[in-house]
């Protein structure tokens, strides 16, 4: 719904406080001009610098800088036939001064009989505890698509500069999110260093919220799905779901996965790796970065965070090991503050309609509360197991060339590694100047250090989750995970 549209409502409804949200102030007012032109409503505008503007008069002396005059001289303009309305701008910043608190109180409520309005024009909501009740706050929604692309048009204005089809396509869904100021700006520096549009340029600007936010990191690297061996039916289902062509519709976009696993199986380096499979920027969302000291800021900062989430949409948001971020969930040893984390990031993951498609990965799922996997929340709850002995031949000779290494010399055996031993072992090869065999030796695998958790983890997703490398639902026990030499065994003690 547009400005124009909801401040009609509000203001036909005799709603005489309205606090409206924008970062783009200039747009707002020309849709608020235009809506009190439309209705032949008197307009005043305020702010620190110019002072109070009335269109068509001259401002009084007395108002030009100071805020309770302003304030008062709405009275002048209201009429028993039309309305009146005062915009006030960043007025946020006088709402320390307890004189301007009691004068807004006071003309909001004065505002009911003679129809005048107070609007206050910010980029931010920090309405005192007295005005909580006076003011509605409204959002000024950031730029559509076919605005976005009426922005494009403007600024190509030769020939070549505007793509065409699927890459004004792949444009437009880069631009999503910013202001009208930041695409126009996208835009030009795009012309200016490749000589037409290009998504490049817009990721660049958009990087540059997050930089400033501090709440994020954004992660661009080259990693493909050809440098991860096996988790075939993982990367199947992700890239069929992510490049459907309906995910305009809210109803029909993939909202994730979530990876459980053995330590060193692939899940970060798979999280990573879809960006780029898919042409998308990973953010990754560090739980520990939002924590505050003062009272009241954790909450705040993971709602900034997931608000700069939607808006760098389409994306791919990455948790990594979610279990340790959200391990005090259900202790009151910070006051609940982790609790009311998890709940606004759960509110998120199940109502969130921007195209942002969510991957969480987890050693333990044992330690989450079980509404954090139930279904709407993922579209699938995958399990990455040890690898078998093809995925593992694909593993050695994806870090075997890597690491330019040999690729026809001795193995070591390898029945219980990972792939991060696999290529642990390759880089100690390459550091020590050692065979394969030798540096080896150096390599314990945590299915050896931590046999009874493995052993534990696998037994909990057989049956509960899907196969990150064949379709279905994985079962531990059968095939090749039931060979006698993949079962991990306890040591026994009669042979000490």
């Amino acid at each position: 719904m547009s400005l124009s549209t909801q401040l009609s409502e509000y203001i036909s409804a005799a709603f005489t406080g309205l606090w409206i949200q924008s970062h783009e102030h200039d747009d707002a007012l020309t849709e608020i001009a235009k809506l009190c032109r439309d209705n032949k409503w008197r307009l005043a505008v305020w702010d620190i610098a110019s002072g109070l503007q009335i269109p068509g008069q001259n401002a009084p002396a007395d108002a030009s800088s100071d805020p309770l005059a302003a304030i008062r001289s709405i009275n002048a303009l209201a009429s028993a036939d039309s309305s009146a309305i005062l915009v006030l701008t960043n007025f946020h910043r006088f709402l320390n001064s307890p004189e301007i608190v009691q004068a807004l109180a006071k003309q909001i409520s004065t505002g009911k009989q003679n129809r005048t309005f107070i609007v206050v024009l910010s980029a931010v909501v920090q309405i005192p505890t007295e005005l909580e009740k006076h003011f509605v706050v409204l959002d000024h929604d950031l730029p559509a698509r076919d605005q976005l692309e009426q922005i494009a048009r403007g600024v190509a204005t030769e020939d070549g500069d505007l793509p065409q089809g699927d890459d004004m396509n792949m444009v437009l869904d880069a631009a999503a999110g910013l202001t009208r100021y930041e695409a126009e700006g996208a835009y030009s520096l795009s012309i200016v260093r490749h000589g037409n549009i290009r998504p490049d340029a817009i990721w660049e600007l958009k990087s540059q919220t997050l930089k400033k936010s501090g709440l994020l990191q954004l992660h661009r690297g080259g990693e493909r799905f050809d440098g991860l061996g096996g988790l075939q039916s993982l990367k199947s289902f992700t890239l069929r779901a992510m490049r459907r062509q309906g995910h305009r519709d809210p109803l029909r976009r993939p909202r994730g996965v979530l990876l459980l696993g053995v330590p060193g199986t692939g899940k970060s380096a798979f999280a990573k790796a879809l960006g780029a499979e898919t042409g998308r920027p990973t953010l990754i969302l560090d739980i520990g970065s939002l924590m505050g000291s003062l009272v009241g800021s954790t909450e705040q900062n993971i709602r900034q965070a997931l608000k700069i989430v939607d808006a760098m949409a389409p994306c791919v948001c990455f948790l990594d090991e979610v279990e340790k971020a959200l391990s005090g969930v259900n202790s009151s040893g910070d006051s609940g503050v982790s609790a009311r984390l998890f709940g606004t990031f759960l509110t998120w993951l199940n109502d969130h309609d921007s195209d942002v498609f969510t991957i969480c990965t987890c050693n333990d799922i044992s330690k989450l509360p079980p509404e954090f996997s139930r279904a709407e929340r993922f579209d699938g709850v995958f399990f990455l197991d040890l690898p078998e002995r093809e995925q593992k031949q694909k593993i050695w000779d994806i870090y075997l060339k890597l690491f330019d290494l040999e690729a026809n010399q001795a193995r070591p055996k390898d029945d219980q590694w990972t792939g991060a031993e696999i290529r642990a072992c390759c880089r100690l090869a390459a550091l020590l100047d050692l065979p394969l065999t030798a540096a080896a030796q150096n390599v314990v695998p945590v299915a050896v250090t931590a046999a009874e958790s493995v052993e534990r983890l696998r037994s909990w997703a057989s049956g509960r989750c899907l196969s990150a490398d064949q379709p279905g639902i994985y079962s531990y026990g059968t095939g090749l995970q039931s060979k006698p030499g993949r079962k991990l065994r306890r040591a026994d003690p009669s042979n000490n």
